[in-house]
């Protein structure tokens, strides 16, 4: 019997397998919207910069396991207002694991009340494989060197990989739209040449003050297509005093999450999600656990600013 971690990557290669997802997964998006678009590069203002770690389907052997880090400033280039950022990301799936490098680069154009930004990411991508096998004895089972799909030791190789995206932002809402992957990176392994799709995003984020002012709504819906399928999560965070939020949103036939999270003294902001699982992967697992750690500040000022009247946590 082949163990778990074979059957994981043939699921996770194959198209269609969770909504086709290839991208990693992250229940809090909106930290972060920088990661999966690049029109979003310094439309904030700041200097961002963002930590996760996320750990998919805990007791399922094989599981995903994801770490990012993405950091992006303003930049006027060649007296051009824009913005940049760095993208680095691990994600580790059985016997599969991809490591991604970006660099993006946003230019910014005023529109309205608030600010549009097109932007652009270049990098690689790296992806390794590093199958383990268990075969029965006897006549009946076929050995690895008899499948023409599944590779038989440790392979890794790199491919370019673009994505486009455009960020329209305000004091009040922000909205979305971006593809990676647009290159569609393949992998020209021995057995096989897997690739990454297409992967369409959109998003979209309101800030409501409520009654109290102490108390803000911030509702926000997060879309996902890789041409074939579409999923969609709906959120709703509530912020108190901008120090302290919780909320939770739904994935589409995936899971329930509930979130928390606090901005420390420093300006440092820590958040946790966990995830209800909803489909039949529940009957072998916990749930999933994400932890995100962000911090942003005026590079003039070399601080954080007390208040921010911006949803967006970039």
């Amino acid at each position: 019997m082949r163990k778990l971690s074979v059957l994981l990557l043939l699921f996770f290669l194959r198209p269609g397998f969770i909504f086709g997802q290839q991208d990693p997964l992250s229940s809090q998006y909106m930290f972060n919207l920088h990661y999966f678009n690049p029109g979003s590069s310094g439309i904030s203002g700041m200097v961002c910069a963002t930590a996760l770690l996320r750990q998919q389907w805990m007791g399922f052997k094989g599981a995903p396991v994801t770490t990012l880090f993405t950091v992006n400033a303003p930049l006027r280039l060649f007296k051009s207002p824009g913005g940049v950022g760095l993208i680095v990301d691990n994600d580790k799936t059985g016997f599969d694991s991809d490591i991604r490098l970006g660099g993006t680069y946003s230019y910014h154009i005023d529109l309205g009340s608030g600010k549009l930004g097109v932007g652009i990411m270049l990098g690689m991508l790296n992806k390794s494989l590093n199958p383990s096998w268990q075969i029965p004895s006897g006549d009946a089972h076929t050995p690895p060197s008899g499948d023409p799909l599944i590779p038989e030791s440790k392979e890794s190789h790199i491919a370019l990989d673009a994505g486009l995206g455009a960020f329209y932002s305000t004091v009040k809402y922000y909205a979305g739209l971006s593809v990676l992957h647009i290159n569609q990176p393949e992998f020209k392994f021995t057995k096989g040449r897997p690739y990454m799709s297409r992967h369409y995003y959109a998003v979209a984020g309101y800030n409501l003050q409520m009654g109290n002012p102490a108390f803000e709504l911030q509702p926000s819906v997060f879309a996902f297509s890789d041409g074939r399928v579409v999923q969609f999560t709906v959120n709703s965070l509530v912020r108190y005093n901008k120090k302290v939020w919780g909320g939770v949103s739904y994935r589409a036939g995936d899971a329930l999450t509930g979130m928390i999270g606090a901005e420390l003294y420093n300006g440092i902001r820590i958040g946790y999600s966990y995830d209800f699982i909803l489909s039949d992967i529940r009957k072998n697992s916990s749930g999933s656990h994400e932890f995100m750690v962000n911090y942003c500040f005026d590079f003039s000022l070399g601080k954080s600013p007390v208040k921010y009247k911006s949803i967006r946590f970039l």
